[in-house]
């Protein structure tokens, strides 16, 4: 079968974490023989930013890292009918256009073939509604939603005919242990500033135990105000800026630990949907240490996958025992990679997606799916 993406980018990562998740899914529907292919907009937000930080040589080194992946730019006249016309499956992530959301809809509703599907895995469901609200999705044969919390605002609020839960996963062709060549630190945390929207918990989680436990610590991201900067290199802390997802486990297998900071959207409102970055350091096998976050679908195990703290006391408290544990520290990285082998890693998920697609699929792709299986 033939996929579709249309999404915000695939080429960039920068402040796009759905990027990461994308390539899994895709490389993973390609091994199984599916064709799979990207759209996204010449002048995507995070395609500038990467080009303003990396330049040329950042777009070159996604196609040398991923060579069997294939994204096309579109801009103001791209005929989207004719691209998606021989499409199998279309699906169309939250972070697209409002219009080009409603005209791919019309192109179903006008006799497309191709399953359609809306993709969501941001927050803006509960911090921007009127957005969501406002975009034409009834053409739409499903919407996967990244957590059962958005699940449920997009059925309360009648925006799907069919809502599916598909959490994110780690692409384990990339998120896999390294050798330890050398150690660079105690701790890292890959994570962008953002919005304010983790500001106070950065302080309390991070960056105050690592001051007042004299770690040696790293961060990578991007758009860190100059406060936060200073507040860094205060509590002596390197900031190394942008890193590309691909070069993370690196970074991971040089330190002892790392910590996942959820943005408090989802800590409020949307519960149960952790940062991708919890897959994928998992997958990779460094400790994790959890700041105040619910995982009320049971994805892990908290307390033997990673530990789990409700004060910057107890980040400081766990901190020194991973480091200072050995056994502790093993205990946590082989319960947590063997969580994400047997549930969470891409391969889990494209076999979730053809699930759901021999649901609510076209009668096309049920077909499609039924002639595969006879091939087994």
């Amino acid at each position: 079968m033939k996929f579709i993406f249309y999404t915000h980018s695939l080429v960039s990562d920068w402040n796009h974490g759905n990027a990461h998740f994308l390539r899994g899914v895709m490389r993973q529907l390609m091994k199984a023989g599916n064709t799979a292919v990207a759209l996204e907009p010449e002048n995507a937000w995070s395609r500038e930013n990467l080009l303003r930080d990396g330049g040329e040589k950042a777009i070159q080194s996604f196609h040398d890292r991923f060579p069997d992946l294939t994204s096309q730019t579109y801009g103001p006249g791209f005929n989207h009918e004719e691209a998606i016309a021989d499409a199998d499956v279309v699906v169309v992530h939250e972070w697209t256009d409002p219009a080009l959301v409603e005209r791919i809809g019309r192109a179903r509703r006008d006799g497309g073939r191709f399953t359609l599907l809306f993709h969501d895995t941001h927050h803006r469901a509960v911090s921007s509604e009127h957005d969501i609200a406002g975009l034409h999705l009834q053409d739409y044969d499903a919407v996967l939603a990244f957590g059962e919390t958005l699940r449920q605002r997009y059925l309360d609020a009648g925006w799907g005919k069919n809502v599916f839960t598909w959490h994110e996963a780690a692409d384990t062709t990339v998120f896999h242990p390294l050798p330890v060549d050398h150690v660079e630190g105690d701790l890292i945390w890959v994570g962008n500033w953002g919005d304010d929207e983790r500001s106070a918990e950065l302080n309390e989680y991070l960056i105050d135990p690592v001051h007042e436990l004299g770690l040696k610590a790293n961060v990578c991201g991007v758009r860190y105000p100059v406060e936060a900067l200073e507040k860094l290199k205060a509590a002596g802390i390197t900031y190394r800026g942008w890193i590309a997802n691909a070069e993370a486990p690196l970074a991971f297998s040089r330190h002892k630990v790392t910590v996942h900071i959820p943005r408090r959207p989802y800590v409020e409102h949307l519960p149960g949907i952790p940062t991708i970055r919890v897959f994928e350091a998992l997958a990779c096998g460094i400790p994790l240490i959890s700041a105040p976050w619910s995982d009320a679908e049971n994805l892990f195990r908290p307390g033997q996958d990673y530990l789990t703290v409700k004060s910057g006391e107890e980040m400081k408290q766990a901190l020194s025992a991973v480091l200072n544990d050995p056994v502790l520290a093993a205990k946590l990285v082989k319960s947590g990679a063997e969580t994400i082998r047997d549930r969470h890693t891409c391969a889990h998920r494209v076999n979730e997606l053809l699930d759901i697609l021999k649901s609510c699929g076209t009668a096309r792709v049920r077909t499609a799916l039924e002639m595969e299986e006879m091939a087994l």
